[in-house]
């Protein structure tokens, strides 16, 4: 009597079919977050999150190659080598290398924003101000606190021009300048977003606080809404002089965030600078997962000098400090 011979099945050995299962399984999450991208949509939580790591789909797609290979599977392999593929297309910087900024250097000026995290970081901002020695500074959840600390500390004869939005928590802001401002409107949102008019060397220059609220489950609406409306307001001052800077809660990964750069033709200054991957967020704690959240926006009439980021105790962002140049071109 002959007995029939038992064939492995198409999905081959247990180890095979968990491996191939696991390789799926990755590969669909990592494909998710690449359509999103691809499509120029944030989605949904949670792509909105996923997408403010974007660099680290590559190790998700390696382990879905590695896997498929074990597997033997080779549509598995293609899939991976093709998310692969997307993805270091994408974490290439965004926008052009430059702001094609010419003419005579009128002036340079020295930004800095700063995140102080409901204020705790104020003493270190303070030590910041004073050692840098920025000719505009933007702080982020500045509370009544801060405020009172920056009327104090900080000499009015070093910056005689203030636009400051007393408010507690994380909901206060305030814009300190060297520069003679004039009012310019504020941009609503849950957390104040102040904006004035500087005059830099006998120019106008539109300076702007961002910092709409983040992309938590459950608020990814509101975020989306308060990046459009200071993409709205970027829309509508292309033809000025711009500086838009602070706490954005989105990286170029961020559909939201890279329609704000093109419809106010802005330029980030981090990426001018070849530091578009330096991440600004989480600061105060050792985990791989970071990214920059935190930048200075500049129009066609600035020139990038030099980008830093800076570490402040107390504040789970990293300050941003930018040397500008302001040409004459216009």
């Amino acid at each position: 009597m002959t007995l029939p011979v038992r064939r492995p099945g198409p999905s081959g050995p247990p180890c095979g079919r968990t491996a191939l299962c696991a390789a799926a399984l990755l590969l669909t999450g990592v494909s998710l977050v690449l359509g999103f991208r691809a499509a120029g949509a944030d989605g949904v939580t949670p792509v909105p999150q996923a997408l403010a790591f974007m660099p680290w789909l590559l190790l998700p797609g390696a382990a879905g190659l590695g896997l498929a290979a074990l597997a033997r599977w080779r549509g598995g392999l293609v899939w991976a080598v093709v998310a692969l593929a997307l993805t270091v297309w994408f974490v290439r910087p965004y926008g052009p290398a430059g702001t094609g900024a010419h003419g005579a250097v009128v002036a340079r000026l020295r930004v800095l924003t700063s995140n102080v995290e409901f204020g705790a970081a104020t003493d270190a901002l303070i030590a910041t101000v004073r050692r840098e020695r920025p000719d505009v500074v933007f702080v982020q959840e500045c509370d009544l606190r801060c405020a009172d600390a920056l009327a104090a500390r900080v000499p009015a004869a070093s910056y005689p021009y203030r636009d400051v939005v007393r408010l507690d928590g994380s909901l206060g802001s305030a814009i300190l300048s060297r520069f003679p401002l004039r009012p310019a409107g504020r941009i609503d949102g849950e957390m104040a977003m102040p904006g004035s008019v500087a005059r830099v060397a006998g120019r106008a220059v539109r300076l702007q606080l961002a910092h709409p609220m983040p992309p938590v489950p459950g608020g990814v609406g509101t975020w989306r809404r308060e990046l459009g409306r200071i993409r709205d307001l970027a829309a509508a001052a292309r033809a000025e002089r711009t500086v838009v800077a602070g706490d954005f809660n989105a990286s170029q990964d961020h559909a939201a965030f890279r329609a704000l750069l093109d419809a106010g033709g802005l330029h980030d200054s981090a990426r001018l600078a070849g530091a578009s991957r330096t991440y600004s967020w989480p600061a105060d704690r050792t985990t791989p997962l970071r990214t920059q959240i935190d930048h200075v926006l500049v129009s066609d009439d600035f020139s990038v000098r030099a980008v830093r980021f800076l570490r402040l105790p107390a504040t789970d962002h990293r300050a941003l400090l930018v040397d500008l140049e302001l040409r004459g071109g216009r």
